[in-house]
């Protein structure tokens, strides 16, 4: 859960700081291609350094998920209709204005599609962190499992993430339906 709400977070802030500044749009968007074609798993060695081997888990659940949302709700920024925010710039709409009144409010249906997609790749990056460095969890339960040629204990934690996933994924489509409703996006 922590790596779910720190990739969307973080991930959302860095989509609006594209969407605010062209120059850091075109500045850093080669750098968000080159670390989305990286291996993250390449990068659990070194979040287990920097982070010591409880946090790395967290880090490589953040790394694996962040770039995509920044990507998705980039999109969906780009997206909006052009019209609607020149209108309000007509009107003397400040840039935050624009953000908070139209352009975060109609993202909402790219959220919750980026709110989906995470919930499977952090939970990808959670047990990536625990193959590397945890000493519990399904991870390495599955690793300690294969070890010792217990499929049994490989196949149950295999399950308990499928079901883990199913009920993630239940609690964001709920939670997107309440928030598509509060923002009248669904009929």
């Amino acid at each position: 859960m922590v790596g779910l709400v720190v990739s969307m977070a973080a991930g959302t802030a860095i989509a609006v700081l594209f969407w605010w500044s062209s120059y850091a749009s075109k500045v850093l968007e080669p750098y968000m291609v080159v670390l989305n074609a990286l291996p993250k798993v390449a990068l659990g060695p070194i979040f287990y350094i920097w982070l010591g081997d409880r946090y790395s888990i967290y880090g490589m659940a953040v790394a694996i998920s962040i770039i995509v949302t920044i990507m998705m709700i980039e999109a969906g920024f780009r997206e909006i209709g052009k019209t609607k925010l020149k209108v309000m710039e007509s009107f003397g709409a400040t840039k935050l204005q624009m953000l908070r009144m139209v352009l975060l409010p109609a993202s909402v249906p790219n959220l919750i599609a980026a709110l989906k997609v995470n919930v499977g790749l952090t939970l990808v990056g959670v047990i990536m962190g625990e193959f590397l460095s945890s000493k519990a969890g399904l991870g390495y339960l599955i690793i300690y499992g294969g070890q010792v040629f217990q499929m049994d204990m490989v196949m149950v934690s295999i399950a308990m993430l499928a079901v883990l996933s199913i009920l993630l994924y239940g609690i964001v489509t709920v939670i997107g339906r309440f928030a598509m409703k509060r923002n009248h996006l669904e009929g």
